[in-house]
């Protein structure tokens, strides 16, 4: 059980990199003009959102292996309730 979460893990952090490689492609694309600052806020807006889910839920994962419970117990938590949270 424990190879599974730690896949879940890294599972999850390589769609941050993936997350992340997609801001910054929207960033150089905004700057050749590709896209218009409003196509890029908009997914900006999206890809935060997304982050933020990814890093909760990574969060939770290890704090419920560090309390010894269970980290398939960790669930992606809606959009809205992960942007009020403060790091």
């Amino acid at each position: 059980m424990a190879a599974q979460h730690q896949s879940d893990d890294r599972d999850t952090l390589s769609r941050i990199h993936e997350l992340v490689a997609e801001e910054k492609a929207l960033r150089s694309r905004l700057q050749k003009s590709e896209i218009t600052e409003s196509e890029e806020h908009d997914r900006l807006r999206n890809i935060e959102i997304a982050l933020d889910q990814c890093w909760d839920l990574l969060r939770q994962r290890r704090a419920l292996r560090s309390s010894g419970g269970d980290p398939g117990d960790a669930s992606v938590r809606p959009g809205d309730e992960v942007e009020r949270y403060q790091n």
